[in-house]
């Protein structure tokens, strides 16, 4: 993958983690109910998600900001 194309991978996935995780956090804050069938999803799950996607959308925000070898 050339580099230009990777750095636009990384961002895609950054900025798609951060509104996944935005979501989880509002769920988790409001006790919104998420209903998967007839499985009631507890709102632990979303905090859960939470730190996941939120971890994953720093990371691709540090791989983003770093400076590249030289």
């Amino acid at each position: 993958m050339e580099p230009a194309n990777a750095r636009t991978y990384v961002v895609i996935s950054g900025v798609i983690f951060g509104l996944v995780a935005v979501i989880h956090l509002l769920r988790a804050v409001n006790g919104w109910t998420f209903e998967l069938g007839p499985v009631s999803v507890p709102v632990g799950a979303s905090w859960v998600g939470f730190v996941v996607t939120a971890a994953l959308c720093a990371w691709a925000i540090r791989l983003v900001s770093a400076k590249p070898d030289s």
